[in-house]
């Protein structure tokens, strides 16, 4: 007979708003808005009404975003004057495949140079550990990382 082991407590989202947590490694999914008048799609979400057509809030319903998507663009910073995140990273724009277009840091920050990524590769966002709390809990952040080797739109 095994002993038991005490469950391990589940990580938390550092945004949950923006996408639940799951662990680290795993595929994220994120949390946006769909206008109910007109389709349109919002991420981040927000609750003020659509920006397209001009529907009223009560219009705007939660709609989960698949978090995959095409590289439109990637740049490394190596000098900001914040602490975090720490230089060098990389930030990418991307076009979910859900419809916005948004940007994100990269899995790897600086390990991951601009020069290496290809408008029109396929990216995935992912879940990545970001720290604890004070309890030990586990935090999870998102990000994107390439989809997998070979993969591109092609356009």
């Amino acid at each position: 007979m095994r002993p038991e082991v005490p469950d391990m407590p589940q990580p938390i989202s550092a945004q949950p708003t923006l996408y639940p947590a799951g662990p680290p490694g795993s595929a994220a999914r994120l949390r946006g808005r769909r206008c109910a008048a007109c389709g349109y799609v919002f991420f981040p979400p927000q609750d003020f009404g659509c920006e397209r057509c001009g529907a009223a809030a009560d219009q705007l319903v939660p709609a989960e975003l698949k978090g995959t998507g095409t590289l439109l663009a990637c740049v490394t910073v190596y000098f900001h004057p914040l602490q975090e995140p720490t230089t060098p990273f990389t930030v990418a724009s991307i076009l979910l495949d859900d419809g916005p277009a948004i940007r994100s840091l990269l899995v790897g920050a600086g390990e991951t140079e601009a020069q290496c990524l290809e408008p029109g590769l396929r990216m995935q966002a992912v879940l990545t550990p970001a720290g604890t709390d004070s309890e030990g809990t586990e935090i999870v952040e998102l990000r994107f990382a390439p989809a997998g080797p070979g993969t591109r739109d092609v356009g």
